[in-house]
């Protein structure tokens, strides 16, 4: 599957990306602006496009995994997890209930209450999945146990806050490759997708080669940017 970010506050946005052949989108409150409300309205406008939207939470909290998980997100993607003890807590937090978080049946994501209690109870966990995005070289030793926590959808390498990590500015340094690849191995093991951010088409193909079955390439920004650099030179 092929996705992109989103930085841009516009529902707009979505709306044009969604006339593309693209399979979802992540809307990024980590490294954009983006307030709870705003993300609402850009999952309303993923709603209503029928574009699967992912949201990049800044933290991953019971407030934040909450509003993405109520306004409608297919799932959550929560940066810089390490550790097992850290992948548990999140599947807890995106569930009902006891030590998870609380339920409403009147958000969108239950339809503003035509669902039912029982029926949202039942639909919503096959409905959303973790990402849990491996970005450190902590996270990358523990990649095998944390993909086989029960409830981890998704391991997502996030190749250039792993090579500061790392010590490098290239994505493409041996070293950094190394540890992507890793992860990607990982995953495979405990029959967890692995995804990734890459640059282009071409590096999605080559990655899926690996095993790379999820791949966010570029951003709304980038293609402005790109597409003004066509056009003006």
């Amino acid at each position: 599957m092929v996705g992109t970010f989103v930085k841009f506050t516009d529902p707009a946005v979505i709306e044009i990306l969604a006339s593309f052949k693209i399979d979802f989108i992540v809307i990024d409150a980590e490294h954009a602006p983006l307030g709870r409300q705003q993300v609402s309205n850009l999952l309303m406008a993923a709603t209503a496009s029928r574009l699967p939207a992912i949201v990049r939470v800044p933290e991953g909290n019971k407030l934040w995994i909450s509003t993405a998980l109520d306004a409608g997100a297919a799932g959550v993607m929560v940066p810089h997890v390490s550790t097992v003890d850290e992948a548990e807590r999140l599947v807890r937090l995106m569930k009902f209930g006891v030590a998870g978080r609380g339920f409403s049946p009147s958000t969108r994501a239950a339809g503003f209450g035509t669902r039912g209690i029982a029926k949202h109870l039942v639909m919503q966990p096959d409905e959303t999945s973790l990402i849990c995005q491996i970005e450190d070289r902590i996270g990358v030793e523990n990649a095998g146990d944390i993909a086989a926590v029960d409830g981890v959808d998704c391991l997502f390498v996030g190749p250039v806050d792993l090579a500061v990590s790392l010590g490098h500015t290239d994505v493409k340094d041996p070293d950094v490759v190394n540890q992507c690849e890793q992860v990607v191995r990982s995953s495979a093991h405990s029959n967890t997708a692995a995804g990734m951010y890459l640059s282009s088409i071409a590096d999605a193909r080559a990655w899926r080669e690996i095993g790379v079955s999820i791949a966010v390439i570029g951003t709304d920004q980038a293609f402005i940017r790109s597409g003004a650099g066509t056009s003006l030179g």
